[in-house]
């Protein structure tokens, strides 16, 4: 072999040695790679979805009637007859209970009577009237004939027949003046007894207790042959008839906290769960204080829900869910894959295309009970690690398994 053969040889044998050194490295790489994909840890992962989003408000709260009172007399009396019992429904107006006044009937019987003589006296004093006025006309007449007369021929009359004609008819226009007086003061006697018997009849009246409202009477405090006070001070031991509620209309009254105010507006419809019932039911946010309580940062506001065949009974528990904000077709992740850093941000571990484990931070939306809207950050089937960040390590390789979290479809 000659000189020059010979070291191309050689170089051929060197360049083929280096060639094997790098495949046989390359090998070596890929077979470590392997054995620590095969002794990564596994990571839960989700991946990052379109959803549509609502976010709803779940509170538990308590029904109470539309109103309630406790009904009590105007007047005091004796239950002549009671129509009413616990449980009893009753329409505006019905009669509750009859009460027995025997002083108060008698007062009535005065009242009538004064009456009847105030008008007789009334119908006396227009009777003299009528005479006075027809005695100042005889009166009126004789004097005015006899002035005339005297006029045209003073020879034939004298001046003292007629001073004394003039005289009787002055008398006369008084007697009228205090006929008229007397009339008055008659037909005011007369208002005066009629407005006497008015208020008695009144007050009588409120012998028999009706209804105010629609309702239901949830208690009875008195029974036939008791006695009822005149419930008319501001003595809170007075004794009353019973309790009557308007339960065909409920109220809930829900703590809104201040976060979801915003949120809620008059006229929203609201479900409505109640595990006691078996149907479902809807109720609408009637009327709230438009003010935040200091103390526990929620707003007073209040649910009214429609009870016709009367299923729901005040005192019975209820879960609210209020709509607050909703999106439709978003990206997002369920919350736990989020850890937040308020002020609508937080950070997610993206597992990459190399299994790699990467930190990035996003901005969020829309968050429920389970899912995190996600505004930027993240793109449409990334993936993301479910549960504890603090388990992983960025750029840490993992073997991401994907799981079913809670509210994903």
């Amino acid at each position: 072999m000659c000189k020059k053969n010979r070291r191309a040889y050689v170089a051929l044998l060197i360049s083929s040695g280096f060639v094997a050194g790098i495949l046989a490295g390359c090998g070596d790489a890929r077979k470590a790679e392997a054995e620590d994909a095969a002794h990564a840890p596994t990571a839960p992962v989700v991946k990052v979805a379109r959803r549509n989003l609502s976010n709803t408000l779940e509170i538990a709260s308590e029904f109470e009637p539309l109103q309630e009172i406790e009904v009590y007399a105007k007047v005091s009396g004796y239950i002549k007859k009671l129509y009413v019992d616990w449980g009893t429904h009753v329409k505006k107006g019905q009669l509750l209970a009859e009460l027995e006044i025997p002083e108060l009937q008698q007062q009535l019987q005065q009242d009538e009577a004064g009456a009847r003589r105030s008008d007789q006296d009334l119908s006396r004093a227009r009777e003299e009237l009528n005479r006075a006025q027809s005695a100042y006309t005889v009166a009126h007449l004789t004097y005015t004939r006899l002035a005339e007369v005297q006029k045209s021929r003073p020879e034939l009359m004298a001046q003292e027949e007629v001073d004394t004609a003039q005289g009787k008819d002055l008398e006369a226009n008084a007697g009228v003046s205090s006929a008229k007086d007397a009339v008055s003061a008659a037909e005011q006697g007369l208002l005066a007894s009629k407005a006497a018997l008015g208020k008695d009849q009144a007050i009588f009246a409120y012998a028999r207790i009706t209804a105010p409202f629609d309702g239901v009477v949830t208690k009875i405090y008195a029974y036939t042959g008791a006695l009822l006070p005149a419930g008319t001070s501001s003595n809170k031991g007075d004794l009353a008839l019973c309790q009557l509620s308007q339960n065909d209309i409920l109220r809930l009254v829900i703590p809104v906290p201040e976060r979801a105010v915003a949120d809620v507006h008059v006229g929203d419809s609201v479900d409505i769960e109640v595990s006691q019932a078996k149907n479902s039911f809807t109720g609408k946010i009637i009327r709230f204080s438009d003010q935040i309580e200091t103390q526990t940062r929620t707003m007073h506001t209040e649910v009214q829900v429609p009870n016709p065949n009367y299923l729901l009974v005040p005192g019975m528990y209820a879960s609210v869910k209020i709509p607050l904000r909703s999106a439709s077709n978003v990206l997002s992740v369920p919350v736990q894959a989020v850890e937040s850093s308020g002020s609508g941000s937080g950070t997610v571990l993206l597992v990459n295309a190399s299994n790699r484990v990467e930190k990035r931070e996003v901005k969020l939306g829309i968050q429920t009970a389970t899912q995190a809207e996600i505004l930027s950050g993240l793109n449409e089937n990334d993936t993301v690690i479910f549960g504890e960040q603090n388990q992983f390590k960025v750029g840490e390789l993992v073997s991401p398994q994907i799981v079913a979290a809670p509210g994903m479809e």
